[in-house]
């Protein structure tokens, strides 16, 4: 399988009809996200998701065998709350998951509480629509190191091999203040944009040395004011080896651009 680092959107976007800007807004990221399925050439045997919505101080594994939905999300109509993605768990690649932690010299724990947020649930949703794919869910550690989340995709990448698809879910351009606003500057997100897209093009070694120094990209914090959104990136560039990734998707949304990034 290879590594995908997605942008998910914001909130239930795909679900309802946009308000805030353009109706046509998440269109174009909406109809990519339910051609990703289909670029896999096989059907994954499980999908691992890092998303920008789970914090711990520890990185925490799911391993509820059958998740709940968290509706992160705030003053959105009310069927968005309703919305279902009944994927089940696996509990044993949960445990896999800690143990290759474990091995890569990285503390981590099981959680069996806690369901998927809408980083899961909303982008799955319309890449594996019918929900049977095993999912499970691996938080960012909070410090937000760049280094420590590439390593966390490392370790991962034996999982590869076992046909599981690991996925790192934000946006590759994260101010949100300055989106909700409509203040968003092309050079700002383009400039940002244009030194990401470089740097994941790269061989692995290239590409892993800039991520870890990302704040030194022009216009990185304008980008990025608080990195989560970013680093799920770092994980699945980490778990993608040494060969060169690949731009698969570009779009301008509410003033800014966004990509999405996929490792062989």
């Amino acid at each position: 399988m290879p590594t995908l680092y997605i942008a998910h959107g914001g909130g239930p976007c795909f679900f309802m009809d946009w308000t805030m800007g353009p109706a046509d807004t998440w269109d174009s990221m909406g109809d990519w996200l339910r051609r990703v399925g289909g670029t896999l050439g096989d059907v994954p045997k499980a999908v691992v998701v890092v998303s920008a919505h789970w914090e711990e101080p520890v990185v925490t594994v799911g391993n509820a065998s059958q998740p709940s939905l968290i509706y992160d999300y705030y003053g959105f109509p009310q069927h968005t709350y309703e919305i279902r993605y009944d994927a089940p768990g696996e509990p044993e690649l949960a445990q896999e998951i800690c143990n290759l932690l474990t091995a890569g010299d990285i503390a981590s724990r099981l959680n069996d509480a806690r369901g998927f947020d809408h980083g899961v649930f909303i982008p799955l949703k319309l890449i594996f629509p019918n929900a049977t794919i095993p999912v499970v869910q691996i938080s960012l550690q909070q410090d937000l190191g760049p280094a420590l989340h590439l390593k966390i995709g490392q370790a991962l990448s034996p999982l590869r091999n076992r046909g599981v698809l690991i996925v790192g879910s934000g946006m590759s351009y994260h101010n949100l203040p300055v989106l909700m606003s409509g203040a968003a500057t092309i050079s700002d997100s383009d400039l940002f944009d244009a030194w990401l897209s470089e740097t994941c093009v790269s061989d692995g070694a290239t590409r892993n040395q800039r991520l870890i120094n990302w704040e030194a990209a022009p216009a990185a914090r304008s980008a990025h004011p608080r990195e989560e959104h970013l680093l799920p990136l770092m994980v699945a560039a980490g778990a993608g080896g040494d060969g060169n990734g690949e731009r698969i998707f570009n779009d301008r949304v509410m003033g800014s651009t966004v990509s999405a990034f996929r490792f062989d």
